[in-house]
């Protein structure tokens, strides 16, 4: 029976929404074996219930083992608490490895520590290029995968992508997709999950099961800043939705940023102006999946919901010139497209003439974990 010296020590680093959704499989997986002692951190990226505490709820994750709580700031403050407090979990923890997941300020931070005390960093996520340096997490996806000594990718495209800035094809292994194993694993939950929510700012609560015939609405999230951190930028996007609102009912659960920068330039006088415009508050994850899966379409700069709208092959259309996910454009039911052109997408969805999914990506089948568990036990 192995002890607990004879253990790989690895340290799971989540910082963020999206890595919570990852991880949670891999979790699961690591309590059903003794290979692998896991330990996991939670730098405090995201910490409000909607954006943080929720998530370990309806997933089922374990309680952190440590939580940096560095909290909001800027790319510079974030990234700088996170290196400072990580470096003295990894002084003290001793792990044989650290894995990074996704692309965001914890996620380069914690490599970098890591790397600097000559521990062995693991990027899932790996190789995933939009080649748009002004976007925070396209940088982050770099600079992790050139300290990173193994590289778990999602897509034969990531691994393409590294191989061409010549990374070892010995160090990467394609192994799917962990969002894929946490929607396949809690849809059912999901779906019988009630979804009531208060409109902002309004008294008054909309049930999705009541108040909105299925298929017959739209789903919006939008944070990026090319759409939501400027004046000009988010007015245009806010009429623009105002205006398709007008043809079919949307629903708008909000980023704190998006909402933030609404409020601090008064616009919301655009969105009172059209009552089919329905903006939420965040939603848990489950609550979320509901609404997506009951969905007509969706538009989003998400990368996220680009992968989940492929499997469901939901339309999708995402208001970015580029992304770091093309297969889901590729071979999904992903679309890129512009302010200027979003009523006429939508138009074509209304006429029934959407874009759908040629085929479902490569380990799309709810075992990555499992394949990832077996990666990390022979390294």
């Amino acid at each position: 029976m192995l002890t607990e010296v004879n253990q790989k020590r690895i340290i799971i680093v989540a910082g963020a929404r999206p890595n919570f959704i990852k991880i949670a499989p891999l979790m699961q997986c690591f309590s059903q074996q003794k290979t692998i002692k896991p330990i996991l951190v939670h730098t405090g990226q995201h910490y409000d219930i909607k954006m943080s505490g929720q998530f370990f709820t309806d997933l089922n994750i374990p309680i952190p083992d440590i939580n940096l709580e560095v909290g909001s700031g800027s790319h510079a403050t974030q990234t700088a608490r996170i290196i400072e407090r990580f470096e003295n979990v990894c002084l003290k923890e001793k792990p044989d490895f650290v894995l990074v997941v996704g692309d965001v300020n914890s996620t380069v931070a914690c490599a970098l520590v890591a790397v600097k005390l000559g521990i062995k960093v693991i990027h899932y996520e790996a190789g995933l290029r939009s080649y748009d340096r002004s976007m925070p997490e396209e940088i982050n996806r770099i600079v992790t995968d050139s300290i990173s000594d193994f590289y778990f990718t999602t897509s034969d495209d990531a691994t393409d992508n590294l191989i061409k800035e010549n990374v070892s094809s010995k160090k990467i292994f394609m192994l799917g997709n962990l969002m894929i194993d946490t929607l396949f694993s809690q849809l059912p939950k999901a779906i019988e999950t009630k979804l009531d929510f208060q409109l902002y700012g309004d008294l008054k609560i909309v049930s999705i099961n009541s108040d909105f015939e299925e298929k017959k609405y739209g789903i919006v999230t939008l944070h990026r800043p090319s759409n939501v951190d400027s004046k000009e930028s988010l007015t245009n996007v806010l009429q623009t939705l105002g205006d398709v609102s007008k043809k079919t009912p949307l629903i708008f659960p909000i980023h704190f940023r998006t909402l933030k920068n609404i409020q601090d330039w008064d616009l919301l006088q655009i969105t009172k102006k059209n009552p089919n415009l329905f903006i939420i508050e965040a939603l848990g994850y489950l609550e979320f999946l509901h609404l997506l899966f009951k969905s007509l379409f969706v538009i989003t700069d998400s990368g996220g919901i680009q992968e989940e709208t492929t499997y469901f092959d939901i339309p999708c259309l995402t208001l970015r010139p580029n992304t770091e996910r093309p297969i889901t454009v590729l071979t999904g039911s992903n679309k890129l497209t512009t302010i200027e052109n979003l009523s006429t997408e939508v138009d074509l969805i209304l006429k029934g003439m959407p874009k759908k999914r040629q085929k479902m990506p490569k380990f799309w089948e709810g075992k990555t974990a499992n394949r990832i568990l077996r990666q990390l036990q022979t390294i």
